[in-house]
């Protein structure tokens, strides 16, 4: 098998806030190597068993995916599967309704990590941007990036774009940054709509070099995944991780 070389952030242009979508998307689809190095594999159903977190985790071994991201209660299982492999494990926090009282989001924070989830895909309080309480929202995920960051944790921040208008899209991606994101994302996956290029093309606006942007929500084919690389996206979120790197030559 040719040598994966996962891409950095060294691989983005950082010059004056800029991001080369362009060159990016070249690199990301070279081969399906260097694209599963930037899709977490993922695996967020509610009825979802261990058996499936477990291949979930033999899967992101065997392609080389950038995390595997699950629930909560399995961060135990994957990270018992992936220990020693160098692949982190990720946890989505106050999933899927961002509505969890702030207490509630550090405590459960904390407890991921102390499991061994290296990264962590949060809700931001969606009720409260749509309501103009920005200063909530901040506190929100703010408090969540000290947590993460004390640990050398990432924090990606989604908005559920679905659910918001263009300007609340807006808003809450600078919110989400100056919070401290270190990704802001789109969905969640369950809400009614998912990943657009339309919306990473606004995330990325705003981000410009400052942080990375996740596309996740309906992403089943590499044809969907290059228009969002195209549109700004550096990071992919799939269940389809495994289908989307066959049809790119993957066995």
């Amino acid at each position: 098998m040719a040598a994966i070389v996962p891409l950095q952030d060294s691989d983005l242009d950082f010059d004056n806030g800029t991001f080369d979508s362009a060159a990016f998307t070249s690199q990301a689809l070279t081969n399906w190597q260097s694209l599963a190095t930037i899709i977490d594999h993922t695996l967020l159903k509610p009825e979802a068993t261990c058996e499936q977190i477990e291949n979930l985790c033999d899967e992101t071994i065997r392609y080389r995916f950038a995390c595997a991201m699950v629930n909560p209660i399995w961060v135990p299982a994957a990270v018992s599967v992936l220990s020693g492999t160098g692949i982190p494990v990720g946890a989505v926090i106050g999933f899927p309704l961002g509505a969890s009282l702030v207490s509630t989001l550090r405590q459960e924070a904390a407890a991921v990590i102390r499991l061994g989830a290296c990264e962590l895909d949060m809700v931001l309080p969606i009720g409260q941007l749509r309501s103009g309480n920005y200063d909530a929202v901040h506190h929100a995920i703010h408090a969540v990036a000290e947590i993460a960051h004390h640990d050398g944790v990432l924090l990606k921040v989604i908005l559920e774009t679905a659910l918001l208008r263009v300007d609340q899209i807006l808003r809450g991606a600078e919110i989400s940054i100056q919070a401290g994101a270190d990704f802001i994302k789109t969905s969640t996956g369950f809400a009614p709509g998912g990943a657009t290029p339309a919306d990473v093309a606004l995330l990325r606006g705003v981000a410009g070099g400052r942080c990375g942007v996740k596309a996740a929500g309906g992403i089943r084919t590499v044809a969907t995944v290059r228009a969002l690389l195209e549109a700004g996206a550096n990071r992919i979120g799939t269940s389809a991780s495994v289908a989307i790197v066959r049809e790119m030559g993957a066995e």
